[in-house]
């Protein structure tokens, strides 16, 4: 669609951006602040120990959770039933070559635990990190306690 200009016989070819600007600087600003909200994982209280590292940042290792209501999570994807969990297991994990690392909540029963790991090793997985919180330490300074680094 060109409008005429003046006497009729010139149209105009130029494309008035500032509207698709302003919608895609709108749009930026959305998912910036969405974006966030949608990765915050699950929440889940984690036992206490001295020694423990920090998960891999690369994203070559997937997070199994067992929550204290015993539902079971694959990164944040649920898992309705244990054979369910060895066919997720098996696609997502063996056949990708990727780390496993299992975080439980404190106050899930020991053998609902044994019986997840069991379904991981059934898999053929042989490598298994657990994930633990560090202890909190007062700090020496006469401030707040540290924050319990998420290892």
């Amino acid at each position: 669609m060109a409008s005429n200009i003046g006497n009729g016989s010139k149209f105009v070819s130029e494309i008035n951006v500032t509207p698709f600007v302003d919608v895609m600087l709108v749009l930026l600003i959305i998912f910036m602040v969405a974006t966030p909200m949608m990765s915050q994982g699950l929440d889940v209280d984690l036992p206490q120990t001295k020694q423990v590292r920090t998960l891999p940042t690369e994203a070559d290792h997937m997070v199994l959770t067992v929550r204290r209501d015993g539902k079971i999570f694959l990164d944040e994807y649920g898992v309705d039933t244990m054979d369910d969990l060895e066919g997720y297991l098996l696609r997502l994990v063996k056949e990708k070559n990727k780390s496993l690392f299992l975080q439980a909540d404190r106050e899930v029963p020991y053998g609902l635990v044994v019986e997840v790991m069991g379904h991981i090793k059934a898999v053929g997985i042989e490598k298994l990190g657990v994930v633990a919180e560090q202890p909190e330490a007062p700090d020496t300074r006469g401030g707040k306690p540290a924050a319990p680094a998420r290892k």
